[in-house]
């Protein structure tokens, strides 16, 4: 998982593209259990507590926010060591590569927002951050299907662009979604991380230790009221680039380790909590306007619009030697608004009390990311002949 070891980015690639296939199936099967006779004991089960009371901790979550605050920690734990690799030994540590990247990200996440607001802002501002996020693991499984011998730099800047889009994410859903703070518990948790973070100048730490300590820090996060993606990723980012072998640092141990539970567990089995909506009932008009129409509108063309957009103007200022084709960037940005397992996520956040709200926000993120997918196979469809003969060779 290292730039000290190539191999591993190509294995991380894979596993994303593995993953995103397996998450694509859940979604389905969660879409057709919905919509079939066993829709009452599948939304029963979603409902279901599950108390949890070791004495000195307890929880009372319903199996839906088990998977959404306990198994999606795991998910960001390898968000925040993605982020700890790449910003101190990968592609984010050098300002002359990260720079476009960045800039499409950021265009990236306005533009859909301003789309939203546009279109929905007045009736249901709320939903706003909903189509800002990228689904790395479909982006890049559906990149591996409908280009497999793409010129390596733009898979990279893809990854690049979706690591961006999942920091812009997590600050999201830390500003946004955290409140009534318990203070001594966040104390707590802030204590520990900074206690190993300078520990550690001076201690070799075990490798075993960092997940304890993100599992200690999310069990206080879930007492703090900070959210546990948040706390997920700060824990992570206390891990070191240290060095444990040839071509490996302890962060990119452990991301390699990690990654594939995350990719073929956490991830499909919260597509298949959070995809299930029921279609009785639905109209043409409710998936054409209001809140659903507005997310899909941001994820499908506020994305590749505000990709391309940023990227092309931040290329001209710096004057790029190498700027990639405008189809090429179509093709890319439409791949962004596969926004699917994070935009579902933060719809889940953002309509926390309103049902009705989170299920038309699901609907607009399937519609959304399903248009984006099409749109992104009409761009690779339509790239220069010689391009893709190029390509095949």
């Amino acid at each position: 998982m290292d730039r000290l070891k190539p191999t591993a980015v190509v294995h991380f690639l894979k596993t994303e593209a593995g993953g995103g296939v397996l998450l694509a199936l859940a979604a389905v099967a969660a879409l057709i259990v919905a919509n079939s006779p066993l829709a009452d004991g599948y939304f029963a089960l979603l409902k279901h507590h599950l108390p949890v009371d070791l004495g000195i901790w307890s929880a009372d979550f319903t199996v839906k926010n088990w998977v959404k605050d306990g198994l999606m920690a795991i998910f960001f734990y390898v968000i925040g060591l993605e982020l700890k690799r790449e910003l101190t030994i990968g592609e984010l540590s050098d300002p002359k590569v990260v720079t476009l990247p960045v800039a499409a990200a950021i265009g990236g996440a306005l533009m859909p927002v301003a789309l939203y607001m546009l279109l929905a802002g007045g009736t249901d501002p709320r939903g706003w951050p909903v189509p800002v996020a990228t689904d790395i693991a479909f982006a890049l499984a559906a990149l591996a299907i409908l280009a497999p011998n793409i010129d390596p730099r733009l898979r990279l800047f893809l990854l690049t662009l979706a690591v961006v889009d999942d920091l812009i994410a997590i600050i999201l859903i830390a500003v946004l979604f955290t409140s009534h703070l318990a203070v001594i518990p966040l104390l707590a948790a802030l204590a520990l991380l900074a206690a190993v973070w300078i520990a550690q100048r001076w201690i070799r730490m075990p490798m075993w230790l960092y997940p304890v300590v993100g599992l200690i820090t999310w069990a206080l996060s879930i007492q703090a009221g900070v959210h546990s993606s948040v706390m997920a990723v700060a824990a992570a980012m206390i891990v070191p680039p240290r060095r444990v072998s040839e071509g490996w640092t302890v962060v990119g141990t452990l991301e390699h380790a990690i990654h594939p539970f995350s990719a073929y567990v956490v991830l499909p089995v919260f597509a298949f909590c959070a995809a299930g909506v029921s279609f009785a009932g639905l109209s043409l008009s409710q998936l054409t306007h209001g809140l659903p129409a507005a997310i899909a509108v941001g994820l499908a063309l506020g994305k590749p619009l505000g990709v391309v957009g940023a990227y092309l103007l931040v290329a001209r200022l710096i004057r790029s030697p190498d700027p990639f084709r405008l189809m090429d960037l179509l093709a890319i940005g439409a791949l962004c608004g596969i926004g699917f397992t994070m935009s579902l996520f933060i719809g889940g956040l953002a309509f926390a009390t309103d049902p009705a709200g989170e299920a038309n926000a699901r609907i607009g993120v399937l519609m959304g990311s399903s248009l984006a997918l099409l749109l992104s196979i009409l761009a690779f469809r339509l790239r220069p002949v010689r391009e893709a003969a190029a390509e095949a060779q």
